[in-house]
């Protein structure tokens, strides 16, 4: 058989991209060195509980396409994410909202919280936040700096908030309501059934080869296809001709627990630097500690997360965006646009932390060029 597209790598993007394909009269064949579908929203059902195996994933959205697109390949329930931050076991209202301003000061309305936290940042003397730091003491104050931000940041980057760019803190939502909604977005929820269901049912009748390395078989499978679309990481495809591309890596820790509850939340961040895993997540309650017909579930599971610089063999997860790997992309994406058969795209592909809609997003815009 021949096709007309071998897409490396059954995440969403892929997935996405063999849906329309097939949908144009396209044959395609997918691949993916796991032995599972899905890529990173990847779920698996473990004592009853759709497990986020690879860390949690809550879909939301303003993007109304996207939105009504994923809506074909699942039903979502109503789960809002409303995390909570434990420092030393102090526990504070994510996103940073008028329950965290109480909590930390003391304060009740929304001028008194306004005020506490430009008295800290003129005590601080920031005026153009010029990185991470700064940034986050300009948005609430040295305070919460201290508690909430620091230390969680420093486990989950590896490095000084002082070090990193402040606009990977400036999508953090800061709310003078009590507004407990992590996501200013419209749409939001869980595939009830799990991700892996929706993105089987993206996939279709597309056939499927898992637990294949195309980058160790690249001549063969590229043979196979008149086109190639790679969502892998776009230093390895170029065999690290040009240097490596620096990610952060996530390793878990899961636990099954003879108890109906562990936390009461779905996701609760530990934000202090002496605890070694930056946060734990329950899974049961994503979907309302529930099983799919309505009963209540005796067990629950829970994934400890610790964050680690990447090296070869690891799980790439986070993109380091700063000025020397940016540039290094750069250099990467010229290669990449020289290369004949292959479209580059995804995460890891683009070297860019994407949103689950945004990944849908950008895999239907590449979909409108490609295949009208």
């Amino acid at each position: 058989m021949h096709y007309d597209y071998l897409i490396v790598g059954a995440g969403l993007y892929g997935a996405v991209f063999a849906c329309e394909a097939q949908k144009a009269g396209k044959k395609v064949l997918v691949i993916d060195k796991r032995g599972t579908i899905a890529g990173n929203v990847y779920t698996e059902k473990i004592e009853g509980i759709n497990v986020h195996i690879y860390g949690a994933h809550i879909f939301h959205t303003n993007n109304k396409q996207v939105w009504d697109y994923v809506n074909q390949f699942a039903v979502f329930n109503r789960f809002t994410n409303s995390p909570v931050a434990n420092y030393k076991g102090e526990l504070y209202s994510l996103p940073f909202n008028m329950y965290t301003f109480n909590k930390m000061w003391g304060v009740v309305t929304p001028v008194e919280a306004a005020a506490k936290i430009e008295e800290q940042r003129k005590a601080a003397g920031i005026k153009e936040p010029k990185n991470l730091e700064e940034q986050a003491i300009s948005l609430v104050g040295t305070d919460i700096y201290e508690k909430l931000i620091r230390g969680y940041t420093r486990k989950q980057w590896g490095r000084p908030c002082s070090e990193l760019p402040a606009f990977i803190i400036r999508r953090l939502p800061v709310r003078l309501t009590f507004d407990n909604n992590y996501f200013n977005a419209l749409y939001q929820g869980i595939p009830v059934g799990g991700y892996t269901a929706m993105v089987q049912n993206m996939l279709g009748d597309a056939p499927v080869m898992l637990n294949t390395d195309y980058l160790k078989d690249k001549e063969h499978l590229d043979s196979l296809a008149d086109k190639v679309l790679y969502t892998g990481p776009v230093d390895a495809y170029f065999d690290y001709s040009l240097g490596t591309l620096e990610y952060r890596s996530v390793r878990f820790e899961n636990e099954i627990l003879d108890i109906p509850n562990f936390q009461g939340n779905a996701a609760v961040n530990y934000t202090d630097e002496e605890t070694p895993w930056t946060r734990i997540i329950e899974h049961k309650w994503f979907e309302f500690g529930k099983a799919e017909d309505g009963s209540d579930l005796p067990k629950t599971v829970i994934s400890r997360e610790y964050s680690s610089e990447w090296k070869k063999g690891d799980e790439p997860y986070y993109p380091v965006n700063d000025e020397k790997n940016s540039a290094l992309y750069a250099e990467y994406k010229d290669l990449a646009q020289a290369e004949q058969k292959v479209i580059f795209g995804g995460r890891l592909g683009e070297y860019k932390y994407y949103d689950m809609d945004a990944v849908i997003a950008a895999a239907l815009e590449l979909c409108r060029r490609e295949l009208s």
